[in-house]
């Protein structure tokens, strides 16, 4: 089977520098880098009493790795009204998690080189296990500074509605 179907000449891989991230039905300014979407299913070993000396090997439960989501410093308040909807400092006690809306779907979109939309990813019940406001600061450095979300979920899928794009050709003037 080829690669890409629709553009079958193409035979490179999409690049992993073109993507957006969205939340509440918006996109977030400036994440910079999303670490690897990883899930591991577990071996149930088991083998019955007359099976030879080697074991069988079953499925077991199946777990999502958080994703860490991370963005150059800015105004936009986004990843730290999130990590306060799980605490929140000088509230009441009693008040520091807000389990109406603590859990949101993140939607992850990755672009083709021509900007076209190639593939989605739908990450579910996400929540901030761990928050980074500032980066170390260093007056001698020459680097952006860097605030980070690590967010917990509960799966995610591929979006198979979201088909290749048909990438366009372009002529020499």
């Amino acid at each position: 089977m080829a690669d890409f179907t629709v553009n079958a000449t193409r035979f490179d891989p999409y690049k992993n520098f073109k993507f957006q991230v969205q939340w509440d039905g918006r996109y977030v300014a400036g994440v910079s880098k999303v670490s690897a979407l990883k899930r591991t299913t577990e071996v149930v070993r088991h083998r019955h009493g007359g099976d030879p000396s080697s074991s069988r090997k079953s499925p077991g439960r199946t777990e999502y790795d958080a994703i860490t989501l991370e963005r150059g410093v800015t105004h936009d308040p986004a990843f730290e009204q999130w990590a306060g909807k799980v605490w929140n400092w000088g509230s009441g006690l009693g008040a520091e998690t807000s389990l109406k809306d603590f859990r949101k779907d993140v939607i992850i979109e990755v672009y083709n080189e021509a900007g076209q939309l190639a593939l989605v990813y739908k990450v579910y019940r996400c929540w901030v296990s761990e928050y980074h406001a500032l980066p170390d600061l260093d007056a001698n450095a020459n680097a952006v500074a860097i605030q980070s979300i690590k967010l917990e979920n509960e799966g995610w899928e591929r979006d198979y509605t979201v088909t290749e794009p048909a990438e366009p050709s372009f002529v020499e003037p």
